[in-house]
């Protein structure tokens, strides 16, 4: 149990707060070699002092109350048994920001109860929603047909519908996965590389069965797809079929074509639910072709029972200078003009002159 003893004062003297903290959260809470900890003195605004289970927060008293919450949710995420580390700091610092989560009257959940939603567990290692944005994705699957999760590299897009459709098989609310994608960065090249059909588009299809790996105990993968339960097929594949009673994801959405992706989305059987996975700044379509994940929204956008799902480069969940590249490279495309001339960048500037 934690227990508050603020102490807050007007007449200019800092504020503090002292936070108990349980025996069983504690190490958790500080981290390896307190990395935690420091991770978030770096963060919050109020000074963050810890000695034995006890843990003092001292500044001004909206920095303290602020920190307060952050180390109140937390705790609460460490003594449920969940790890903890800077990442899950940051993220938390984040949450507890944004408005929905930080005014209990928006309706928001807290951030211990956003990230400890548990979809899938393997050998110890347990697949969960890490931001907000997420946990609204992960919601929406559950709640809606048809969802698009549209977001940069390594918001987890993909693999958190991956872990939704491996759950779905094992409750046995459907009988098969279906995972498909584009082999449209190939183009014509695929005539070219060596080996069969099969063997030349795998490597398009490699990182669902990457995924599949986390999820699903690798001997058993051959089995459940010789049996047909699993299927990762191109795209082209799902073509004159109908889908009842299975979870079907398509992953690189943004390189169909508003065809293809029609041609998708009426695949839909019934007991069947449909993720669509892209990212509108990555299209690899060929000769200025329109992709079909720019347009879905403007045709389906009042359509009941179809979700589009937005993720940000603050839901990045891979290395720290993910979300960096994607925010760089926004602000790049950002200042190209309109007719397709590059901007030089400041070092092209300086070695012409």
């Amino acid at each position: 149990m934690t227990g508050t003893e603020p102490e807050q004062s007007n007449n200019g003297t800092p504020a503090r707060s002292r936070l108990a903290i349980p025996d069983s959260a504690l190490l958790p809470l500080l981290g390896s070699r307190d990395e935690n900890l420091r991770a978030a003195e770096d963060l919050l605004s109020a000074d963050v002092h810890v000695r034995g289970n006890e843990l003092t927060l001292t500044g001004d008293p909206a920095d303290v109350a602020f920190a307060e919450r952050v180390f109140a949710e937390l705790i609460t995420l460490a003594s449920g048994g969940q790890e903890l580390g800077p990442d899950t700091v940051r993220r938390m610092v984040s949450m507890l920001s944004d408005r929905e989560v930080s005014d209990p009257e928006a309706g928001g959940r807290s951030p211990a109860e956003v990230l400890s939603l548990n979809i899938l567990s393997r050998r110890g290692r347990t697949i969960r929603p890490k931001t907000l944005n997420q946990r609204r994705y992960v919601d929406a699957i559950d709640q809606h047909t048809i969802v698009f999760g549209i977001g940069p590299a390594g918001t987890g897009k993909t693999y958190l519908a991956m872990a939704k459709a491996v759950q779905a098989l094992q409750n046995k609310q459907v009988n098969r996965i279906i995972l498909t994608r584009p082999a449209v960065e190939a183009g014509e090249r695929l005539g070219f590389l060596p080996g069969t059909l099969y063997e030349k588009i795998d490597p398009y299809l490699r990182p669902l069965y990457d995924a599949l790996h986390d999820m699903i105990e690798p001997e058993s993968i051959p089995k459940l797809m010789s049996a047909g339960t699993i299927e990762v097929a191109p795209l082209a594949y799902m073509r004159g079929r109908t889908l009842n009673d299975a979870f079907i994801i398509l992953d690189e959405a943004q390189n169909t074509t508003p065809e293809q992706m029609k041609m998708f989305l009426t695949r839909l059987g019934f007991g069947s639910q449909i993720v669509v996975t892209g990212d509108s700044t990555q299209i690899d379509l060929p000769g200025g072709s329109r992709s079909g994940l720019l347009v879905v929204r403007d045709i389906l956008g009042d359509v009941d029972d179809v979700h589009f799902a937005e993720l940000t480069s603050t839901d990045v969940v891979r290395h720290r200078l993910v979300s960096d590249i994607v925010d760089a490279y926004a602000r790049w495309d950002a200042n190209q003009p309109s007719d397709g001339r590059l901007v030089p960048n400041r070092a092209d500037r300086r070695r012409r002159r």
